[in-house]
């Protein structure tokens, strides 16, 4: 398996409006989770905070609470913070479906009024969410982005730049369409379906599966959102299937739909003869790829995804730092998961 180096990217603690607290209280070092990657892999090693007059108080807005991968998300945060309860309290909000984009602006409100010191959010739309992050930077919040970045001209129109912490998604659908590449021919015809079609996660990973396949001479014959869901992933499946007998292969944008795919191509009768690949390496893909319904998936560790943006909120928090002073982009790990040898 190949896994990516990590991109991210530390600065020195600077002054921002409220004056330095005494030796004493400041003395204590950051070794927080980012720093601890390194060549040895992914272990996360204690955040060691400069202690405020209280526990900070940090939220954590989510995608789906339906899907396993935002579910992975929670508990890790919760761990997390459990381990650290003197030092900061952590309050978590997720939407019921993934498509609550409305839902998820006024749980950001909430938290926005509830006078967080940091708010950590998986935005549903890489574009809608953006007036309500505008709204907590002009309120002091420290807004940080997991999972799908904001999209980059609206960030600049509203004059803003907010920390993306999270993989690159187009790297990482690059891996897997080449995994898939090397196993069909050129001139073989495939399908893609992605995410929601607004979200900057799901056009990235279009873009990394059209790379690969561009550079093995296979053509994409069609592109269909699932809306990251298994019904929808499924009838998207379906239809192209119907649309396009010759069909080799369905690269999915995530591995609800990967899920999908595989009984759409099952109810077609042509298990074994059209290859799937997924994303996100969530606990119910791994039977599909120890068996070969679905060849490939990547693992984007979602529960370090979500430690690591808290500990960069919680950085830039105690630090006094803005998101300005901080990379728009700090990359996390990918990795590609494929069925063991035998």
């Amino acid at each position: 398996m190949t896994q990516n180096r990590s991109g991210s990217e530390h600065h020195r603690a600077q002054g921002r409006d409220a004056a330095p607290r005494s030796a004493s209280r400041r003395r204590i070092v950051f070794a927080g989770a980012l720093g601890a990657w390194g060549a040895a892999g992914l272990a996360i090693s204690p955040p060691l905070f400069a202690l405020p007059d209280s526990p900070l108080k940090i939220g954590l807005v989510l995608k789906s609470l339906a899907d396993p991968f935002t579910v992975a998300m929670q508990n890790a945060a919760r761990n997390y913070q459990q381990h650290y309860a003197s030092q900061f309290a952590l309050t978590i909000r997720g939407t019921a479906t993934q498509g609550d984009t409305a839902v998820q602006i006024r749980m950001v409100d909430d938290m926005i009024r509830a006078k967080m010191n940091a708010i950590v959010v998986a935005p549903t739309d890489s574009k809608a969410l953006i007036a309500a992050i505008a709204r907590g930077i002009k309120a002091g919040v420290v807004m940080i982005t997991i999972d799908n970045p904001l999209d980059d001209a609206e960030q600049d129109a509203a004059g803003i730049s907010v920390p993306f912490v999270g993989p690159n998604n187009r790297k990482g659908a690059l891996q897997v369409g080449n995994y898939l590449a090397a196993r069909l021919n050129a001139g073989d015809e495939v399908g893609i379906i992605e995410g929601s079609s607004a979200d900057r996660n799901a056009q990235q990973r279009t873009a990394g599966c059209r790379d690969a396949m561009n550079a093995a001479a296979i053509k994409v014959v069609a592109v269909q959102s699932g809306e990251w869901d298994y019904a929808k992933g499924r009838d998207a499946a379906a239809a192209m299937l119907g649309e396009h007998p010759r069909i080799r292969a369905l690269l999915c944008g995530n591995d609800n739909m990967a899920m999908g795919a595989v009984d759409a191509v099952r109810d077609a009768g042509r298990s074994g003869s059209v290859a799937i690949t997924g994303y996100n390496d969530v606990d119910a893909i791994k039977p599909l790829i120890a068996d070969g319904r679905v060849l490939a998936t990547i693992d984007q560790f979602a529960d370090r995804q979500a430690v690591f943006g808290l500990d960069v909120a919680l950085k830039a928090v105690t630090e006094h730092r803005k998101e300005s002073d901080l990379s728009r982009v700090i990359e996390t790990p990918l990795q590609l998961v494929t069925a063991p040898r035998r």
